[in-house]
């Protein structure tokens, strides 16, 4: 019965990962700076937009990689891209500006609740003044994260699926043998 229980209670604690995976491979179109489409705003669903950075973002380093968190212009909008060629961050230095070209991006669109990771660097950006949050909340998108490839979380989810029916016929054949009349 507890290998039932902790098996669905983490299949559970899945259910936003495995709801993205399985999530339309076409992107929502957020729009263009200036004409951005705040009735296509759906959190944990892949996206794409337009727009023109920020003056200031946030830099994070995960693996090697240093990635920017920048806002785009009069919009509630927040990407998460890999730095670009003189986005170059020193730790214990001040960050460099984000590259001020506008550019399109596609990602994991997700609200601002949906992101707990991210919670300090959207407050910051937030409390920067650049950004316009919409409906008192602001929008990641994390680039290059698609529907559909993050087969590894299929199969685990699929294993403890698994893991949980055996549990269940184990279950099922052990209370019926111990209340069989011959037993």
């Amino acid at each position: 019965m507890l290998g039932i229980v902790v098996s669905l209670a983490l299949l559970a604690m899945q259910r936003r990962e495995l709801a993205y995976v399985f999530s339309p491979a076409a992107p929502l179109t957020l729009g263009v700076e200036g004409d951005y489409r705040f009735d296509a705003l759906v959190s944990n669903r892949y996206a794409q937009v337009h727009g023109i950075p920020t003056a200031r973002g946030a830099y994070e380093r995960e693996g090697g990689a240093t990635f920017v968190l920048v806002g785009l212009r009069e919009s509630p909008f927040v990407v998460r891209r890999l730095a670009l060629p003189g986005e170059d961050w020193v730790e214990g230095r001040p960050p460099p500006s984000p590259d001020s070209r506008p550019f399109a991006l596609r990602g994991r669109l997700l609200a601002q609740e949906d992101a707990p990771r991210y919670r300090d660097a959207l407050g910051l950006l937030k409390g920067m003044g650049e950004l316009q949050p919409h409906e008192g909340r602001l929008w990641l998108l994390i680039e290059g994260e698609r529907p559909g490839e993050d087969r590894g979380r299929v199969l685990v989810a699929l294993a403890l699926l698994a893991f949980a029916v055996l549990n269940a016929v184990l279950l099922v054949r052990g209370l019926t043998r111990r209340w069989s009349p011959g037993a």
